[in-house]
């Protein structure tokens, strides 16, 4: 309530007994805000601290003058806990210096006023004086000390055991205990635990093995203290040298540069067994008071309770890691024209496990789909589902889907999973000749473009609902986004694990990333070990999965190359998409000088498919590799009308396209394919490096 320095061991509140009559005139109140600090006190309680209204300027710390800063932090530890530990009051004596220099006794006792959230935002309560009170009351106030005392040891096992019940493995546990030889009322000097494994108890330490007293392995019968306690299910409490030198002998030896004089030794009791066992020992203590040893025995219970959830959760783990390393890619394919990075670090340096993923999927025409993920939770559930959308994902892939219809039937199929998880995803269908990469958002993170340069930007990917809440919504329309990846530019995916810690702005954390990526390597393995290392340093309580790819330059011998894609009618989208991927083709393959032409050509078949017939076209784009090279595009449509060239007339609105394509292309002709056609048109190609 009011600040200071120092701390006091007079009590904080009065012992438990009845409460003095007090009269109403020597009583007076206070109101204190706690989001202003604005403290307002009435007459009375101005009387008591001997404050004028005109000296007293309305805060908690305007009562410093009269409260010495020794009082101050008695009070305020009280007044802190009772905040923090969900208490609806508090209560406390504490000295008031007044005016004239004496010191009086006064009582305060405030009633905390929390909000619908629980937090404290206002504390209302009475000050009265005291000081005869306690004159009257010398031998309840020598009582009330050694309550305190006690008070306080019960505080330290009471914290012991609350940070032992947020303790997730068994070296959790033991980091907890090894911690209590700081809490000064528990006086322990060193903290020892052994675990039941069979027939022996193995003592688990971070510790070297020579610091530890005792042997590391003993058997249940041996005579060792933490043996006896796990066989007869009894604590076993040393006080004095010579009874651990008397009964205990061989750890006696190891003891005695530790200046050990007492130790408690609890049996960790489960299910009605021992799983293990912990020793407190001290230097300087002689004796344990049957208060002592009853604080002891609620300690060795909440010990044993963490540990039994720390050994299920370690086990627990290992099923859980197993599954999910068996759930990734075992290896990612080499692709032509690229290099490929992945890595993956589970959340907490290892102790967890969640739902993120990465996978390469080999497509057609030398194409590879790219995928990166991450499914809500961390658990084995969102490690099992997770496993399950990697292999739908590289199914509907590989059936040679769409990017948006790919991501589409992998949200339905997550909601009629029946699993109350959903999963965030970016699908990218990259062509390494070309450098074209057609990409899909489900609430995913955008993706990171590194130039060859080193410089980085993020390349904005229009998205849809995550996995699973686009099928329950009904929004499963998921936008392509096409861009070029031009040679030596990485193109980074990554799960928010990488970008975000809890509290921190996720703009800003992808902005220090994009800093991180242009200063890292120009390898992309060397780059992927550099991110993960990053992630270790900045901890966090999620995974990071990440997927780099890096297009390599053009090399000296040159291949054929092939590239398709779908139109569907009246999405100009699409059209656009096509005519992209098509300059890209053909300024890959060394065809600039025609690329107009070989765009245009395209353009019109393209246009006449999508007016004369129904349905979507398919256009395809290939290398063909022979005595001369050629770049032949091919349009297929579901109409079996063969289109024949005509002239259109000066006035005539149709027939153009065709004439127009056999002036541009070198050749040009129409197939039957089975239910439709395939009209194509062939341009001869001159290799030259693409500028």
């Amino acid at each position: 309530m009011v600040d200071g320095d120092t701390e006091e061991t007079l009590p904080e509140e009065w012992p438990a007994g009845p409460e003095p009559i007090l009269a109403l005139n020597r009583m007076g109140t206070f109101d204190w805000d706690l989001e202003t600090d604005l403290f307002s006190m009435d007459a009375r309680a101005h009387e008591i601290f001997d404050l004028r209204p005109e000296e007293f300027d309305g805060t908690a710390n305007g009562l410093s003058p009269r409260v010495p800063s020794t009082e101050a932090v008695r009070l305020d530890e009280t007044v802190t806990r009772a905040m923090k530990g969900g208490a609806e009051n508090y209560g406390g004596y504490f000295r008031v210096r007044r005016r004239d220099g004496s010191m009086r006794w006064t009582h305060t006792q405030g009633y905390i006023r929390r909000d619908d959230k629980g937090r404290p935002r206002r504390v209302i309560g009475i000050v009265r004086d005291a000081t005869q009170e306690l004159r009257e009351s010398e031998a309840r106030l020598e009582q009330a000390v050694e309550d305190e005392a006690r008070r306080r040891q019960t505080d330290v096992v009471q914290g012991l055991t609350a940070a032992l019940s947020a303790a997730r493995t068994v070296r959790d546990v033991l980091r907890v205990l090894g911690e209590a030889h700081q809490r000064t009322p528990l006086g322990v000097s060193l903290v020892v635990l052994g675990l039941v494994e069979g027939d022996r108890v193995v003592l688990v330490t971070e510790e070297p093995q020579d610091a530890v007293p005792g042997v590391r392995i003993t058997r249940v019968d041996e005579p060792y203290p933490m043996s006896e306690v796990v066989r007869t299910l009894q604590p076993r409490y040393i006080e004095s040298a010579k009874e651990f030198a008397v009964n205990y002998p061989i750890l006696w030896e190891k003891l005695v540069p530790l200046q050990i004089t007492a130790g408690a030794y609890l049996p960790l009791i489960a299910e009605g067994k021992a799983v293990g066992a912990v020793g407190l020992l001290y230097s300087g203590r002689r004796t344990f008071t049957p208060q002592d040893r009853a604080l002891f025995g609620a300690l060795g219970g909440s010990v044993a309770q963490s540990l039994q959830r720390a050994m299920l959760y370690e086990q627990q783990m290992d099923l859980a890691q197993g599954l999910q390393q068996a759930m990734l890619p075992r290896t990612i394919p080499s692709v032509p024209g690229a290099d490929i990075a992945v890595r993956y670090r589970s959340a907490a340096a290892g102790r967890d496990i969640g739902g993120d993923w990465y996978d390469l999927i080999p497509l057609p025409g030398g194409r590879v789909g790219a995928v990166i993920g991450d499914v809500q939770g961390h658990d084995t559930h969102a490690a099992a589902v997770m496993g399950q959308l990697r292999i739908v994902l590289r199914a509907y892939a590989a059936e040679g889907h769409t990017p948006g219809t790919v991501m589409a039937r992998a949200s339905v199929f997550l909601h009629e999973l029946d699993t109350d998880r959903f999963a965030t995803c970016l699908y990218a269908e990259i062509d390494p000749t070309t450098g074209v990469v057609k990409m899909v958002r489900a609430g995913h993170l955008d993706p990171i473009l590194r130039g060859g340069d080193g410089t980085c930007r993020r390349i904005p990917v229009e998205g849809g609902l995550p996995l699973g809440l686009s099928a329950e919504f009904g929004a499963l329309t998921y936008p392509v986004t096409t861009f070029e990846l031009s040679t030596f530019q990485t193109l980074v995916l990554c799960t928010d694990g990488l970008v975000e810690l809890p509290g921190d702005d996720l703009s800003v954390g992808l902005r220090e990333l994009m800093d991180y990526i242009s200063e890292g390597p120009d390898d992309v393995r060397g780059l992927a070990d550099a991110l993960i290392d990053r992630a270790d340093r900045r901890g966090g309580d999620d995974d990071v999965a990440v997927l780099l790819l890096r297009r390599r330059g053009p090399g000296r011998q040159r291949s054929g190359g092939q590239l398709r894609q779908e139109v569907v009618p009246g999405d100009p989208d699409a059209l656009a998409e096509t005519r992209h991927m098509i300059r890209a083709a053909v300024r890959a393959w060394g065809t600039v000088e025609r690329a107009d032409e070989i765009e245009l050509a395209a353009d019109e078949l393209i246009t006449n498919a999508l007016m004369h017939t129904e349905g979507c076209a398919t256009v395809t784009l290939r290398v063909l590799l022979g005595p001369q090279r050629l770049l032949r595009i091919e349009v297929e449509d579901t109409s079996s009308a063969l289109p024949h060239r005509r002239d259109p007339g000066p006035v005539g609105m149709s027939g153009r396209g065709l004439m127009l394509v056999d002036l541009l292309a070198d050749s040009w002709g129409v197939e039957a394919r089975g239910g439709g056609k395939c009209v194509w048109c062939e341009f001869s190609m001159t290799w030259s490096e693409p500028g």
